[in-house]
């Protein structure tokens, strides 16, 4: 600021001595005028050279100017400095929030008052089958058109979400969205978006559970208490309470079985998956497994069944060995209890090239319909519920095979055709084998 009233001083003073210096007063009041004219025009010249300059916006090195205006514009320079990266923090940090809800499992659409899309992740995009940059400032009622969204917009009670059909609504089972708006500042709206198929289908299959568990209990219940009420009220000789007697244990020892299965199957799903630590042998678990099968035999035909156990030398298997005993002990009750009195059950392990192993569980009963075989594993399925319930099965014990084979990182194979038997393989990757005789 001194500078700059010393720059005015001096051209007004130089006019003016000019004027002095001619001995004439009206040229000295010239001079004085016309220095302090061309001062502002001076000044004016810097101050448009600064202005320029600003607007630019740039927050580059201003330009020469000298005076105040140089700290101008140098003061400029270093707010300008300010912002710049105040603006680029800003947009870094929008940049990492944006990211972070395009990673969100759950769709997300952002709204302005009047229902317009301002943002959407890809996750809504799929949700509600729109387009995150095309549909840019379209209203989302236009876009989303079922009759429960529309209805549920138009309510304007949002306390709670709506439930409306996906864009894969054709797929089995139709996906189901969950929809819920959240309104914030400036009556703007968060939509958020939640695929609920999965949660719909396990609410299904836990009510289908529940309902085939009262319904295997409910019938040796039914047993149990028409017994115990016949013993209780009538007069029995021995024979008849004997005979009695044992349809009620067999009936208890049906219940008790079916409670094992499930604890079983508790245990598999609750369990962190077996570690490498523990191997066995997997041809002694296959003969404890055949000989369990030939004491089944013994109760269902009077031992009539042939068990044979084929292939070659079988391996060490790294994982649960009383998991391993579950599962092949399942496959073989099961080929013993459907395939009729004199046939033959043969089961083995065999070494695969890849170092990986199989074992398959073979026999010569009736056969599945290749429409029942997708659901063999489900729990409770049953090809032949008669035939099940007469041979003591809970339908569990394929469920249980899948478990355990899945948690081993193993696959099941199911190969039937009616009348030709069937063919249960369990193919273990080579990381669970150990050939017998190497170390672990």
């Amino acid at each position: 600021m001194i500078r700059r009233t010393l720059e005015l001083v001096a051209l007004v003073s130089v006019g003016a001595g000019w004027g002095v210096y001619t001995g004439s007063l009206m040229l000295a009041v010239s001079g004085a005028v016309a220095g302090a004219l061309l001062w502002v025009a001076l000044d004016n010249l810097r101050a448009g050279l600064v202005l320029r300059w600003l607007s630019r916006g740039e927050p580059s090195t201003p330009p020469a100017v000298g005076a105040v205006w140089a700290e101008v514009g140098e003061r400029a320079r270093k707010a300008l400095l300010k912002l710049t990266r105040q603006a680029a923090d800003s947009e870094a940090k929008l940049a990492k929030f944006l990211e972070a809800m395009q990673a969100s499992p759950n769709g997300v659409v952002l709204l302005d008052a009047g229902w317009h899309i301002v943002w959407c992740n890809l996750t809504a995009a799929q949700h509600l089958g729109i387009d995150g940059k095309r549909d840019v400032q379209q209203i989302i009622k236009n876009l989303v058109r079922d009759p429960g969204f529309t209805a549920y917009l138009g309510a304007g009670d949002f306390s709670g979400p709506v439930e409306i059909p996906g864009r894969d609504y054709l797929q089995e089972p139709p996906q189901r969205i969950s929809v819920q708006v959240h309104p914030y500042a400036d009556g703007r709206m968060l939509l958020l978006s939640r695929d609920v198929t999965a949660l719909q289908q396990a609410e299904t299959m836990r009510r289908d559970f529940v309902a085939n568990v009262s319904h295997e209990i409910r019938t040796p219940l039914t047993v149990l208490s028409g017994f115990v009420e016949t013993m209780q009220h009538l007069p029995l000789d021995e024979a008849d309470r004997a005979r009695y007697l044992g349809l009620m244990a067999q009936q208890a020892e049906r219940m008790q079985t079916l409670v094992n299965d499930l604890l079983t199957l508790s245990r598999l799903e609750g369990s962190p998956v077996p570690g490498t630590g523990e191997s066995f042998d997997a041809g002694e678990l296959l003969d404890t497994a055949m000989d369990e099968a030939r004491a089944l035999s013994q109760v269902l035909a009077q031992g009539s069944h042939v068990l044979v156990r084929v292939f070659g030398p079988a391996p060490r298997l790294v994982g649960s060995r009383n998991e391993w005993h579950s599962a092949v002990s399942n496959l073989l009750s099961n080929a013993v209890r459907y395939t009729p009195a004199g046939g033959q059950v043969s089961a083995g392990w065999r070494l695969l090239p890849d170092g990986g192993a199989e074992l398959a569980v073979a026999d010569t009963g009736p056969g599945i319909a290749a429409e029942h075989l997708p659901r063999l594993t489900e729990r409770f399925y049953r090809v032949d519920r008669s035939r099940s319930r007469e041979t003591g099965g809970t339908g569990l014990g394929l469920a249980i095979v899948k478990h355990v084979v899945q948690r081993h990182g193993a696959q099941l194979r199911i190969d039937s055709r009616l009348g030709k038997g069937s063919v249960f393989t369990i193919a273990v990757p080579a990381q669970r084998v150990r050939v017998n005789g190497t170390a672990d």
